[in-house]
């Protein structure tokens, strides 16, 4: 053991968060005192007997002036510095391929990387582990994250905050939601038990992963698909490292290696047993809820990006219901996503007028970065702004017609000045229709024809809709559903 070590986060050019207890930590030789030094402070921690330290500095304000962190062992010759420290806003922001899309691909957020200023980035890179890791490759750099969403994200929130932004960036496509879990997870979570197990017990899958992690870099592409699908050892390698880093909280780009079934734990192909989209909702809470213990942090805030339009079905969904809110399309993983609203300190970020009907990876990353980063303006900067679109109240019977009710809806207008698409109606038949739809203040009339007594309402509930109902902010309306009807998984 080195005489002295830091955790890979404490670099040259990190971006410390303001206005909240900073952990430093690292190894150094057992029964040493480590002392912290930064801007006045000076704290000191005890090594414990497995070599590991942690100081606390207080919360700071935002600083741009560039200073050094100091870090000494009264067991070694040698202080570490970290030097060019800024303090400010300080994200984590992570999931799968759509986070990972550079900027090089989106060329209104490359637009932006002229304008933009006092950003800087940590890149984890991407590798696996068997068991949990205290350190990760990366280093902080004073450059834009090289991810659409994450960049937009950045530029917006440094432009509303006036502070520097650190962006952590840890994605990696292909990866499901198991991918980010720690192992313990397995006591709340029975399917990835399951997972886990069958993990365990594949000799020949910890052969490979040892293998390539031993081998020669880079990876095939072969290798580099295959580990990033299995459970558990991303989370180990990419994401424990990083706790507890002081930061604001977590944007979660994730969740199309989920939507591949309806019910979850299918046999095949092997990298689409997971949750699947409908039990994906009580998954996230669980996840978050878990990831605060890490951080040790109730308000660690997430700002959930919820998955656009494209029109790909599930497998288990009758063709004839395509185009249907009946369909087994990412309308439920949009729903599942929804869920992350049921605990404090959580964010959605509405998407369901962007994407592509044909491509998993459409460009329109901009308007992303930017609805993220007004969601951590008004709920972590507490700054007075809409940051929402519509979201349902209530519903309210009139007749052979029902009102629906919104929240966020000042100014409830449609982008064309047409009448609102995209809500449909059933009664006790469970038969969908589409609707008739009016504005009224701020609220929607529905109506149809062919229904006498409509009781329940589903809206923007497919997987590509066509919608244009958004408030004063030109933010667009939630999808939602009035109904608890749910798919019966059939047995073949």
């Amino acid at each position: 053991m080195a005489d002295l070590q830091t955790g890979s986060l404490f670099t040259d050019h990190m971006v410390l968060q303001r206005d909240l207890p900073v952990p430093v930590w690292g190894r150094a030789t057992p029964a040493a005192i480590v002392t912290v030094e930064f801007a006045d402070q000076k704290k000191t921690a005890a090594v414990a007997a497995d070599g590991k330290w942690m100081a606390t500095l207080e919360a700071m304000p935002a600083s741009v002036e560039p200073r050094t962190m100091t870090i000494s062992s009264s067991a070694a010759d040698l202080a570490i510095a970290c030097t060019d420290i800024v303090v400010g806003e300080v994200w984590i922001c992570s999931g799968q391929s759509n986070m990972q899309l550079g900027v090089k691909a989106v060329p209104e957020v490359k637009a932006l990387i002229p304008r933009a200023k006092n950003i800087r980035t940590f890149a984890v890179k991407r590798s696996v582990a068997f068991t949990e890791q205290d350190n990760c490759d990366g280093t902080w750099v004073e450059r834009h994250p090289d991810s659409a969403v994450a960049c937009g994200f950045a530029q917006s929130l440094q432009v509303a905050a006036d502070v520097p932004v650190g962006i952590i960036l840890s994605c990696w496509g292909s990866t499901s939601i198991e991918a980010w879990m720690p192992r313990d997870m397995t006591e709340t979570v029975p399917h990835f038990k399951i997972m886990m197990d069958e993990f365990d017990a594949n000799t020949e899958a910890r052969r490979k992963i040892s293998a390539a992690l031993s081998g020669p870099r880079p990876w095939s592409r072969g290798e580099d698909v295959f580990m990033r699908r299995q459970s558990n050892i991303v989370y180990n390698a990419m994401m424990h490292p990083l706790a507890p880093y002081a930061c604001r909280g977590l944007v979660w780009y994730q969740g199309e290696r989920n939507t591949q079934s309806m019910f979850g734990m299918i046999k095949s192909p092997w990298w689409a047993r997971n949750s699947g989209m409908l039990r994906y909702g009580e998954v996230l809470q669980k996840w978050m809820q878990r990831y605060r213990q890490a951080w040790n942090r109730e308000d660690f805030h997430f700002l959930v990006v919820m998955l656009p339009g494209y029109g790909g079905l599930a497998k288990t969904s009758p063709k004839a219901l395509a185009g249907s809110p009946a369909a087994h399309s990412w309308a439920w993983m949009r729903e599942a996503q929804l869920k992350a609203l049921d605990l404090a300190h959580a964010g959605v970020a509405n998407s369901i007028d962007l994407g592509d009907v044909k491509n998993v990876h459409p460009r329109d990353k901009l308007p992303i970065g930017q609805r993220l980063a007004l969601l951590a303006a008004r709920d972590t900067l507490g700054q007075q702004i809409e940051a929402q679109g519509p979201i349902l109240r209530n519903i309210e019977p009139r007749g052979q017609a029902l009102v629906v009710h919104f929240d966020h809806a000042a100014v409830l207008k449609t982008t064309d000045s047409k009448a609102p698409s995209a809500f449909w109606l059933a009664d006790d038949a469970r038969q969908w229709v589409q609707a008739n739809a009016k504005i009224e203040g701020n609220s929607v009339v529905l109506q149809a024809p062919d229904l006498s007594k409509p009781l329940y309402v589903r809206y923007a509930f497919v997987g590509k809709p066509a919608v244009n109902l958004v408030n004063a902010a030109n933010l667009p309306a939630y999808p939602f559903r009035t109904d608890h009807f749910e798919p019966q998984q059939t047995k073949k």
